[in-house]
């Protein structure tokens, strides 16, 4: 399983830890983001993860910047790429059984490493629960086609 993953200059030690601490699970992580503290703008690697995913390049892709928002923005502007951010554990979880979310984000000035690895543990645990939700999964891909 291939995670794409991607940060600007706020996140490294973040993105370091979530790195590292993914890839002992058994997943592989291309890497998108930056390694120098020195400011950059997070929309390229947002899109970087994002088109990764849309691609099949990845199967998943965790985005990390100071909120995690402006670069699951930029992400979520890729077709076929459905983002959560989150900054707690059953929301992550919540967003892949009903909206089978493909892109997390999350900010490492919001955050501790600690509740990441929580985050990023339900996020990846979880399975989509298709059913009922496929419905509107559906709907949010024909709003997607249409703009």
């Amino acid at each position: 399983m291939k995670i794409a993953m991607g940060n600007d200059h706020s996140a490294v030690q973040m993105k370091n830890t979530i790195k590292a601490y993914v890839e002992a699970k058994g997943y592989q992580v291309i890497d998108f983001g930056t390694d120098s503290a020195e400011s950059c703008d997070y929309p390229m690697y947002g899109e970087k993860v994002g088109r990764a995913v849309a691609l099949g390049e990845a199967d998943y892709g965790i985005a990390i910047c100071g909120t995690g928002i402006g670069i699951g923005i930029a992400a979520g502007k890729v077709k076929g790429v459905r983002v959560c951010t989150c900054s707690e554990p059953y929301s992550a979880r919540l967003s892949r059984m009903h909206n089978n979310t493909n892109v997390l984000t999350f900010g490492a000035r919001v955050i501790g490493e600690e509740m990441a690895k929580m985050i990023v543990d339900q996020w990846l645990d979880e399975k989509y629960e298709g059913g009922r939700h496929q419905r509107r999964v559906d709907q949010l891909a024909q709003i997607e086609s249409r703009n």
